[in-house]
């Protein structure tokens, strides 16, 4: 094939979009691989059968709350650009994305769908919606850093480096301060709203570790919480870089090389990650309620 030809089928955005899909589902798959080869897969895999329905029930409801306070968040944002969008709509929107990212991840991104509606929608440029999706997940990554920092102090990794402690207090201190100025830089237009959405985020990560404290519970790990949690906080970051689907793959990757710097099991720590994607698939099928909705 001429250099030319190949050049325009890289510039097909369905191609694209493909190509991406077929990397990300790779990565995901080896990245599965590798983590079943290292664990007793029956171990890991029969405390599902065994779990406390309350707990995991409850733990749902717990994820969609925060889910429901990240569609908050991303509605506030909008606000700033002068676009008004109703509570409901502002929820069936993230929804539609978490089921776009999760299961249809090769014909758009749960961001790129929620921007095309909203250009349909209202006069604003395409630039500035792609920049609100982008503070919207940066705002997340903050207090997750936050987080999995205070976690990350009170747990029993001991790295053994010099300084360690105070380089994670720093790194705590700091985020929020770099954040806001690569908003006032970058996004001055959205800096308005800088401060109602880290409040949305810091209600996001609260229910996602109330989440995964009731998922622990559900397969009845009583002690080391504050390890687990210091890793699903780290496994959350890593999560959220687009190089797998739905973070799929990668979460696992972290409990199972994290776990041997922790008081923590590693059958249990992959259970758990198991759980967890059961929650967050379970919740972005009902983007496809709302889904049909809209076609109707």
């Amino acid at each position: 094939m001429a250099p030319n030809s190949t050049r325009s089928l890289f510039k097909n955005p369905a191609l694209r979009r493909r190509l991406s899909f077929s990397l990300k589902l790779l990565l995901s798959a080896t990245a599965l691989f590798f983590v079943f080869r290292k664990v007793d897969i029956q171990k890991a895999i029969q405390p599902i059968f065994q779990v406390i329905p309350s707990y995991l029930i409850v733990a749902f409801l717990v994820f969609n709350l925060s889910k429901i306070a990240a569609a908050f968040r991303f509605r506030d944002y909008l606000k700033a650009l002068e676009i008004q969008i109703n509570n409901l709509y502002s929820i069936e929107l993230f929804y539609l994305g978490m089921f776009y990212n999760l299961f249809l991840p090769g014909s758009i991104s749960g961001d790129g769908y929620k921007v095309y509606l909203l250009k349909q929608q209202f006069s604003v440029k395409a630039k500035q919606l792609i920049g609100v999706t982008l503070l919207d997940r940066l705002s997340g990554l903050a207090l997750l850093l936050i987080l999995a920092g205070g976690f990350l102090l009170f747990s029993s990794f001991s790295s053994g480096l010099p300084y360690f402690d105070v380089a994670v207090v720093i790194l705590i201190v700091a985020v929020l301060p770099v954040f806001y100025l690569f908003n006032k830089l970058l996004f001055s237009q959205l800096i308005s709203a800088f401060g109602v959405t880290t409040f949305w985020s810091f209600w996001v990560q609260v229910g996602q570790v109330l989440t995964a404290a009731l998922l622990l519970a559900s397969i009845g790990v009583e002690t080391y919480y504050l390890d687990y949690l210091t890793l699903f906080m780290v496994s959350s970051v890593v999560a959220v870089l687009p190089f797998t689907i739905g973070g799929v793959g990668a979460r696992e990757l972290v409990f199972l090389y994290g776990f041997q710097y922790l008081e923590i099991q590693q059958e249990t720590a992959i259970t758990f990650t198991l759980l967890f994607f059961l929650v967050t698939a379970l919740s972005s099928l009902l983007g496809l309620f709302v889904s049909i909705k809209k076609d109707n």
